[in-house]
């Protein structure tokens, strides 16, 4: 029996458990999670020190004659201190004497001779001084487990001259469909058959979305071609697979997977496209078996294969985020299903694609969202709010805008 969205994704939420975990170098972390809460060793800075190249001067100085009594530079441990009158010149990155209560820009002073500059008269207290833990106190929790590390993350651990942490390892999945119709995109097809677009699409964004992937071949339109495939993809920690999962004379992927006693958590969705959806286990090997029309097939992906994966890379983030913007044109919708409208977002509205039929494969190409109706929505004028989910999320344009506020 079909289940709503909701229910389906409840059920992917309370059924999945994050893979095992490896210890990495940080520089091969980029895009994986932690599994461990990371705490700094020391305070950023570790001392006070300058933030421009210049003068450290008292504030009683401000647009006075003052004489320059010293000089220190990046890595010294000099403490010289100064009195009413005196000035240090001073790198950025030195350590700042306690005397010292601002610097001063180079630029922002007029040099008198070898030892006395004039000071400007609008010095600030404390102004360009970066002062000790000011950016990361000691003991600050910096990465918690589940975080997804990027070269920011990775730039904080350098700091803390942290070399190698725990994260979770790429899930290993296995793709693979069936049909006798289907031949793979370097093969040569006769008239009455067609390239097999879902299989290189599943591998291409699993791997987008960190996931380990291999590709264990075509199934022939049986129950035995299609057991090997499943015996030979059960180490894997997800199967995924499209077609043979409707009602057809010759679909018999359910049929296969139900001689290794998988147990379904769900047989059918009420969406549209991709009602004849099947996700299940067997093991601890998760299964999501997906329609074979390439358009649905993706956009299920993009709905519930892509939580799925980010449960099991062990992602604190599992929930769909959506962003608010407006419909670009009148939408009509045949109501009485939830439906998925892909589109693309400008950045200003979405623009639903005039081509959304299941079987179709060139539609996603140009969209960078979606967009999912409850089943009473009939309409969606032009100019409502709407509520849109990335799917395509490099956010650039071919347009050159004002990005300036």
């Amino acid at each position: 029996m079909s289940i709503s969205i909701q229910e389906a994704l409840s059920i992917i939420d309370s059924n999945i458990s994050k893979v095992s975990f490896e210890i990495v170098p940080i520089e091969n972390t980029q895009n994986r999670i932690s599994a461990q809460d990371v705490y700094s060793t020391h305070s950023l800075p570790t001392f006070n020190n300058s933030a421009m190249d210049g003068y450290g001067v008292k504030l009683k100085d401000t647009n006075q004659k003052v004489k320059v009594i010293d000089t220190i530079l990046a890595g010294s441990s000099k403490q010289t201190d100064i009195n009413i009158s005196q000035a240090i010149k001073i790198m950025t990155g030195s350590r700042v004497p306690a005397s010292i209560e601002a610097i001063i820009p180079y630029e922002q002073v007029t040099k008198l001779d070898d030892d006395y500059i004039l000071l400007p008269n609008n010095i600030k207290k404390n102004q360009h001084i970066r002062f000790f833990g000011e950016d990361i106190k000691k003991e600050d929790k910096i990465l918690s487990d589940g975080d997804e590390i990027n070269f920011a993350t990775v730039t904080m651990l350098s700091s803390q001259g942290i070399t190698h942490i725990k994260v979770y390892r790429q899930p290993k999945i296995s793709v693979f469909t069936s049909g006798e119709e289907l031949k793979l995109h370097y093969e040569k097809i006769e008239d009455y058959q067609i390239y097999n677009s879902n299989t290189p699409t599943l591998l291409a964004r699993a791997k987008e979305l960190g996931a380990d992937v291999t590709f264990v071949g075509m199934a022939k339109d049986n129950i035995e071609s299609l057991k090997e495939m499943i015996s030979n993809s059960l180490y894997s920690d997800f199967i995924i697979t499209s077609g043979g999962v409707s009602v057809g004379d010759a679909d018999f992927t359910k049929d296969a997977f139900n001689e290794f006693n998988m147990e379904v958590l769900f047989d059918g969705i009420e969406i549209k496209p991709g009602k004849p959806t099947v996700f299940g286990k067997i093991g601890n090997t998760y299964i999501l078996n997906l329609p074979g029309n390439p358009l649905a097939a993706a956009l299920i992906f993009e709905v519930f294969g892509k939580i799925i994966l980010q449960k099991l890379t062990g992602n604190k983030d599992v929930f769909h985020n959506t962003i608010h913007t407006k419909m670009k044109s009148d939408f009509f919708n045949k109501k009485g299903r939830t439906t998925i409208v892909p589109g693309f977002f400008d950045g200003e509205y979405f623009e639903a694609s005039e081509k959304r039929m299941p079987g179709m494969v060139g539609v996603l190409h140009n969209c960078n969202s979606i967009i999912i109706l409850d089943k009473h929505t009939d309409r969606i004028k032009k100019g409502t709010t709407i509520k849109i989910v990335p799917i395509n999320w490099k956010f650039f344009t071919n347009n050159k805008k004002d990005f300036f506020n």
